[in-house]
């Protein structure tokens, strides 16, 4: 092709610490398809990806587990990877951080930047564990919040009144390793100069090139005007004990995890490329007339957007051409829960007889290329699945390949296969190509339905059932049959970056090579005789919905049990008095609106009536877990005589009350507190 086009494209590289779920998916999918649909106008993509291996929590666990970090990666890649081939994701290139291309990387350009200024070195104090002989991450700290003063909060941030502080700012401070109480050390650390008026100028021209709308507006923002620099040097350093790679020229400090994570995109490609014979440099270096791309989620858009390219920029290589974020998943209008069975891993989907590619369809006919969220709704998509893609899209060949094979010896009429049917559903190729190079997949799949509801007219309308039956019409009833056969190759072509399994068991049946796209124009000849057909895609049933939810409620409970006396479940504080608890007035209050905080990605602002005749304004850390609409109307509980308390957002007039385990970040999260339907606001609760 003359216009031939060069591109590498990567998806955000999953932890090594966990299992693949359906919200991963999501991503992976999407990637999967564009890449899919590239590659078949016979562009030169590569598609690359690795298992994100760094960092504390991989050798905790590791250490927990009797293994070395080394054999625990090893062990999560293999599951990875079975979970990416069962769902068709088709990477060119499936590595690892913890790669001797990444070491070398991760070191070329740390000195680049260290050449041209952009790196500086400075003492910072820090909490240390004293039993483990580590320096804590502010994840791996916990004590009282400063400012409201609740228990077992976070070294960066409250979850219950949303401060954020320092680790050394918390109250009685512990290590969540060890429990032992952290001492204060001074340690040098390594600063990428984000802050540099070079990364500033830079950044805010190439913002100018991004896909979408609301990350250069989310890009802006983090930039600040043009006379203010809002940008903050980024820590790239860790103390050791710490799993990773050796900063270069210092001794016992390694590279953040989130400094070699995005340079093993490249690493991967470099493998990959050694492999087939590629010039590496070719791609990467700042003169490439290639292309590159990033799809991830918009909980990394920081990173992808800022550091990420200023890296790039300033270490002497090619910036991305755009990176695209997507949103994240609910299920049935929630977010994932394990109690619910809805927290869905990749491989029990496999595992309880799903078919990957129903999926696959499913996410595809609701991604758009903006970064708003998608929901899974089960009821929708067995209908969704059931109606769109057997009972239109397969239900095509199956009504006419019988006649074919019975009657004609499996030959399309020649004819036939310039019907104007056919023309109109060639003609949609361009429309349909450029939704799908748009990322606008949804629209795609709408498009591609609505051609298949024509054929299924037309079928109704001309019954070969009842031509069957009539020896004079013998000629329309294999044309009626070649016009079904062709249009759905076509409409193979057309799903085929959706459903690739599917569309290597048409062509099979069809006996025709794998299509490209441009096939769509070579119509099915008589020279070839079709196979006889079998099912290629059978009905979802609820009963299969219920096994998966069963499934993975069975897998959080086995969890549980296992953990729930030393994980989970916080001990039982000191004991009070009647006279101690009565001090607290907690009332019903009816959430009359909620909104996001500007600023925050913890903090929802909550505008709560209490029954006391005007509204009160609470600001709770519950971003992470709730959506605004959704709690709008809900009923709830307030501590209501909690002193105001003034906030970077505003002031705070109480709090409303949640439960959550003792370490939320390996549970479901926070639950807000709902009292029963008929409880009243300003009802006080005794």
């Amino acid at each position: 092709m003359s216009n031939k086009r060069q591109i590498l494209v990567t998806s955000a590289l999953p932890y090594a610490n966990g299992q693949i779920h359906i919200g991963h998916l999501v991503e992976y999918i999407q990637t999967d398809v564009w890449v899919r649909y590239l590659k078949l106008n016979q562009h030169e993509v590569y598609y690359v990806g690795a298992d994100d291996t760094h960092g504390t929590p991989v050798m905790l666990r590791a250490e927990k587990e009797g293994l070395t970090p080394k054999q625990l990666i090893d062990n999560v890649w293999k599951e990875h990877k079975r979970d990416f081939d069962a769902f068709g994701i088709s990477f060119d290139n499936y590595y690892s951080t913890d790669s001797e291309e990444n070491k070398q990387l991760c070191s070329e350009i740390y000195l680049e930047l260290h050449k041209n200024g952009f790196i500086e070195a400075r003492d910072i104090e820090q909490y240390f564990d004293p039993v483990k002989e580590m320096f804590l991450p502010d994840r791996f700290i916990k004590g009282e919040c400063p400012k409201c003063h609740s228990k077992d909060q976070y070294g960066d941030n409250c979850e219950v009144c949303g401060t954020t502080y320092s680790p050394t700012d918390l109250i009685n401070p512990y290590s969540a390793i060890s429990g032992a109480t952290p001492v204060r050390k001074v340690s040098t650390h390594y600063f990428f100069k984000l802050s540099d008026e070079r990364c500033k100028t830079f950044l805010r021209d190439w913002v100018q090139g991004l896909a979408q709308p609301e990350a250069t507006n989310k890009m802006r923002e983090w930039l600040g005007t043009d006379d203010e620099n809002k940008l903050s040097d980024w820590d790239i350093s860790r103390d050791a004990p710490y799993f990773g790679f050796e900063i270069p020229n210092a001794p016992n400090k390694y590279f953040y995890v989130w400094l070699d994570a995005p340079v093993g995109y490249y690493a991967s490609f470099k493998n990959l490329a050694d492999r087939i014979g590629l010039n590496f440099n070719d791609w990467v270096k700042p003169n490439s007339t290639t292309e590159q791309y990033h799809f991830i989620g918009k909980d990394i858009l920081y990173f992808h957007t800022l550091f990420w390219p200023a890296t790039l920029k300033f270490s002497g290589h090619r910036t991305p051409t755009n990176v695209f974020a997507h949103g994240f998943l609910t299920v049935d209008g929630a977010k994932m829960s394990k109690s619910r069975g809805t927290f869905i891993t990749a491989d029990s989907f496999i595992q309880t007889g799903m078919n990957p590619e129903w999926l696959r369809y499913y996410f595809a006919a609701k991604l758009n290329a903006s970064m708003e969220d998608l929901d899974l709704n089960l009821d929708d998509f067995i209908s969704r699945v059931n109606s769109d893609l057997v009972g239109k899209y397969v239900n095509i060949a199956s009504r006419a390949a019988g006649f074919l094979v019975k009657r004609f010896d499996g030959k399309v009429n020649d004819a036939a296969m310039s019907h104007e049917l056919l023309a109109n559903l060639r003609a949609a190729s361009a429309n349909i190509g450029t939704l799908y190079e748009a990322r606008e997949f949804g629209k795609a799949m709408r498009a591609v339905m609505e051609l298949a509801d024509q054929i299924n007219v037309f079928i109704d309308a001309n019954k070969p059932w009842d031509l069957a039956k009539d020896a004079t019409k013998v000629d329309e009833l294999h044309t009626v049959c070649s016009i079904c056969l062709e249009a759905f190759r076509i409409l193979t072509v057309y799903l085929s970056p959706v459903l690739p399994t599917t569309a290597a068991k048409a062509y099979t049946f069809l006996n025709i090579a794998t299509q490209q796209w441009s096939d769509v124009h070579t119509p099915l000849s008589s020279n070839n005789a079709i196979n006889a057909y079998s099912h290629m895609m059978t009905r979802v049933e609820d009963k299969q919905i219920a096994a998966l939810l069963e499934a993975n409620k069975e897998s959080m409970q086995a969890e549980s049990t296992q953990s729930a006396a030393t994980t989970d479940i916080e001990d039982i504080a000191e004991t009070i008095t009647i006279d101690d608890f009565i001090k607290v007035d907690l009332r019903i209050a009816k959430i009359v609106a909620c909104n996001t905080v500007e600023g925050s990605t913890k903090l929802l602002q909550l505008t709560l009536d209490a029954g006391e005749g005007k509204m009160r304004n609470v600001f709770s850390g519950i971003a992470a877990v709730y959506k605004p609409e959704d709690l709008v109307g809900k009923l709830t509980v307030l501590v209501a005589n909690l002193a105001p308390r003034k906030m970077k957002f505003g002031i705070s007039e109480g709090m409303v009350l949640c439960a959550s385990a003792k370490d939320e970040k390996t549970t479901p999260g926070l639950y807000l507190l709902e009292p029963n339907a008929g409880a009243q606001p300003g009802m006080r609760i005794s």
